[in-house]
């Protein structure tokens, strides 16, 4: 029996990189017309500064070489914009018969209010999937990968062929998910957010960001890059590159005196870890505290020193963040919620 509590399908989505272009030049003509100036300025640049100076006919033979590989480029742009639009009029057409279709872009995510009554479509990339289990309250998410050819789609389970099937199953109640585990920070003003992979804690530009940190009922005041706390499913991400930059240190100025363990957990998994990048030891800071486990009921605390410019962002989303100034206390934790992928 089909549950009749669902009413709306919410289609999420970005713009393309056309759509973009356009939004940044107003037409595709002048988008058209900026990739290929790009591209024969880029040529001029390179055939002036040669040793060996080029001749008239030579330049013109160089620069209409640069000018195909911009009408090439411009092309990918709109193979992708076509495909993608072609999956979206399959996926609204198979799914209007079931239930009303809205279309929501994914900067309207963080002030969306979503309902028990809503089937939750992502039609994008994977990290779509990630942003957009943050804000839908623990509802179940559809997948969808609209050009398979372009895309991994590692979060992305169906195409426009089979989503229905899952739509369906979702619908009968006989699904079933995938439930990824999340971060959380909580600010002692009462601001919270969220993150699928994982938290970035610092300020936003290259300067050090200064903070006190609080693990395991040890604190220490640190200057560092900031820190990076990561779920199972960013572990293969960022956090993976500090396994990556850690054993290249040791490879070259030790060799062979340890055996590094991989950072990777699963997605699934009841802890999350933190990194602190690039910690500075001066007379007032320290680096005892730059890695560890956070379990479930326990918190990573930090308290800002940044008179301005402190943030807290997740998942690369850094015009979606919590200012973190002096003053500012957070706690880090595995957040209660959790991810649902059918």
């Amino acid at each position: 029996m089909k549950n009749l509590n669902y009413e709306n399908a919410i289609i999420i989505r970005k713009p393309t990189r056309l759509e973009q272009l356009k939004s940044k030049f107003n037409t595709k003509e002048q988008a058209k017309f900026y990739i290929q100036q790009n591209k024969v300025s880029f040529k001029a640049k390179k055939i002036n500064s040669s040793p060996s100076k080029m001749n008239n006919e030579q330049m013109l033979i160089e620069q209409k070489a640069a000018e195909n590989e911009a009408e090439t480029e411009y092309l990918g742009y709109e193979n992708e914009n076509s495909n993608f639009y072609s999956a979206l009029s399959i996926v609204e057409k198979k799914i209007s018969s079931l239930l009303k279709v809205k279309i929501l872009y994914q900067d309207y995510l963080p002030s969306y209010i979503f309902g028990p009554q809503d089937v939750i479509i992502v039609l994008g990339q994977d990290g779509l999937v990630a942003n957009t289990a943050k804000y839908v309250n623990g509802l179940p998410i559809i997948g969808i990968n609209p050009d398979p050819s372009r895309y991994d789609g590692v979060l992305l389970r169906y195409n426009t062929s089979n989503f229905i099937d899952a739509v369906n199953d979702l619908l009968n109640n006989s699904y079933k998910a995938k439930y990824i585990s999340m971060a959380q920070a909580n600010l002692n003003d009462g601001q919270s957010l969220l993150a699928f992979n994982d938290f970035f804690v610092g300020i936003n530009s290259h300067a050090s960001a200064q903070y006190s940190i609080t693990y395991k009922n040890k604190t220490e005041y640190q200057s560092s890059s900031g820190i990076v706390i990561s779920t199972g499913a960013g572990s293969t991400g960022w956090l993976s590159s500090f396994y990556n930059m850690t054993k290249g240190l040791i490879n070259e100025f030790v060799p062979n005196i340890i055996e590094l363990k991989k950072f990777t957990f699963p997605q699934d998994a009841n802890y999350i870890m933190f990194v602190v990048r690039e910690p500075f030891i001066s007379r007032t800071s320290q680096a005892n505290i730059v890695v560890g486990k956070i379990e479930m009921n326990e918190v990573l605390k930090i308290e800002s020193n940044m008179p301005q410019n402190g943030v807290i962002f997740s998942d690369g989303i850094q015009n979606d963040f919590l200012e973190f100034n002096v003053g500012t206390i957070a706690e880090i934790s595995l957040a209660s919620q959790k991810a649902v992928l059918i």
